[in-house]
């Protein structure tokens, strides 16, 4: 989501976003956030965190394995899963959001924890272009971004030697699914009333991961996939050329 997304006529990203957010219930007290992905069972999206909670707790046991790692998260919204990784020994955490509004939340919920800041902008903010990370996140974002190798690319250029750019919770599709998921995507925003939001939504085919050096760390079978009570999405990681 960078800053240049925010300007299509209409409403607006940032407004329309966290109206639609309202609108979906998704909303969350500052207590609520403190505590995600832990939500009260009868939370009508409780079965979405149960999700996030496993991959959350899959990428922390994964980045624990670096030592005292720098890490990036674009499109953070509240924080919650940066100040989980936060609690890594030694690690830094840098959370980035075109959301001022969740940002905000973010940075008030979370202000007592010293490794973690959150920057308002895109990956291309003024208070980045020096930065380089261990791992750069893209946690339910990368379908905000309308060209997954110039977003990739532009987070590649803020690796550390032997860095990585991580992607999970976010659906990737076969080429021939393309069409129809835009067509869902599309009801679904028009029947909620915000049918602007098909400008700010992307749908990214595997196909177009083949520009970079990825793995598949988590593969969803079909079955996670029709399930309401399993992880469906996979999990990529695209390593940094050595050069």
């Amino acid at each position: 989501m960078t800053a240049a997304a925010t300007h299509i006529k209409g409403r607006g990203f940032e407004p329309l976003y966290s109206e639609l957010r309202q609108k979906e219930g998704r909303v969350y007290t500052d207590e609520e956030v403190l505590l995600l992905p832990a939500i009260a069972r009868e939370h009508p999206h409780y079965r979405e965190w149960q999700i996030r909670k496993e991959s959350c707790k899959r990428l922390k046991q994964y980045a624990e394995r670096i030592s005292s790692p720098d890490i990036l998260e674009v499109g953070c919204g509240h924080g919650w899963l940066a100040r989980h990784l936060a609690e890594i020994p030694g690690s830094h955490l840098t959370g980035i959001d075109v959301n001022y509004t969740e940002l905000q939340q973010a940075a008030r919920v979370f202000n007592p924890v010293t490794n973690l800041h959150f920057i308002h902008g895109g990956i291309d903010v003024n208070e980045l272009e020096d930065a380089q990370f261990d791992l750069i996140l893209f946690a339910a974002s990368i379908q905000y971004f309308s060209s997954l190798k110039d977003i990739l690319s532009m987070a590649m250029g803020k690796l550390k030697t032997n860095g990585e750019i991580h992607i999970l919770d976010s659906v990737f599709y076969q080429p021939e699914e393309v069409g129809a998921a835009k067509e869902r995507t599309a009801g679904y925003y028009r029947d909620l009333g915000f049918p602007e939001m098909t400008q700010y939504y992307f749908h990214h085919s595997t196909n177009e991961l083949n520009f970079f050096h990825y793995k598949t760390l988590y593969q969803p079978s079909l079955i996670n996939r029709l399930s309401n009570n399993r992880n469906p999405f996979p999990w990529i990681c695209i390593k940094k050329p050595v050069i």
